[in-house]
């Protein structure tokens, strides 16, 4: 599995390469200064925890993940509106892009 990181002190350390050797993980990273390809998933994760994380104290790990799974399938992929999507949902927009495809 690939994994893309930044080039932050904790992604080029020691440590974070015996993680990614010890769990069968390929790293990936940008050139210094190339951002770009990082923007959306960037943006995502600030949306994530603004819109959910930062007001919630989770007493297990479970409990976390079944959160963030909600906040994922039941709200952002669903409903929440995006700008660079013509306002739509990403599953709308998606649906929308198959229909265009299509034809119809």
């Amino acid at each position: 599995m690939l994994i893309h990181s930044n080039q932050g002190s904790q992604f080029t350390s020691m440590a974070w390469a015996g993680f990614i050797r010890v769990h069968n993980l390929e790293h990936s990273m940008s050139r210094r200064g190339n951002c770009h390809d990082n923007a959306v998933v960037e943006s995502f994760f600030s949306s994530l925890k603004r819109g959910r994380i930062r007001r919630c104290t989770y007493k297990t790990r479970e409990e976390a993940r079944q959160d963030v799974f909600n906040y994922v399938e039941m709200f952002y992929n669903p409903v929440r509106k995006q700008v660079r999507n013509g306002m739509l949902s990403p599953i709308a927009f998606e649906r929308q892009q198959v229909l265009k495809a299509e034809g119809v």
